[in-house]
């Protein structure tokens, strides 16, 4: 039997990011990313949702999230999805559906503050070999 967990989200950060260590020591951040879905019902009205999502970014990957991304950050991430079920210390049980991401993509061309370039703008574009086009600025 053929089995696929693969997830590719496109979206916007709700929140700052807050860096932290696992037991090991390895870094970890949580995102919390908007979706946006606009569609037309059949009487011709437009409408728009949101979808909220969890992800978790682990080690060098959530140390550069933490470094460059902000609340509003637009980002690709591409990853799978987790189940995670833990009790209360009521003895309530709970579960939470998250996104483990693979890899995350800042899709922002404007600095996080003063002097800082995030790695989607030009100057990291040119570092890295890659060179934005007018092409680039098409909206998905």
């Amino acid at each position: 039997m053929a089995n696929l967990n693969r997830v590719f989200l496109m979206g916007n950060l709700t929140r700052d990011l807050e860096l932290k260590y696992g037991k090991n020591g390895q870094p970890v951040t949580n995102l919390r990313l908007a979706v946006n879905r606009a569609y037309t019902t059949q009487t011709g009205e437009k409408k728009e949702e949101v979808c909220f999502v969890n992800i978790v970014v682990w080690g060098k990957q959530a140390e550069s999230c933490n470094t460059y991304l902000k609340k509003g950050s637009a980002v690709f991430i591409e990853g799978r999805l987790q189940n995670r079920n833990w009790e209360t210390p009521e003895g309530e049980k709970k579960s939470l559906l998250e996104v483990v991401a693979d890899r995350v993509q800042f899709l922002d061309r404007k600095k996080k503050a003063e002097g800082e370039e995030t790695p989607g703008s030009d100057e990291h574009a040119e570092e890295t070999g890659h060179q934005h086009h007018e092409e680039d600025k098409t909206p998905f």
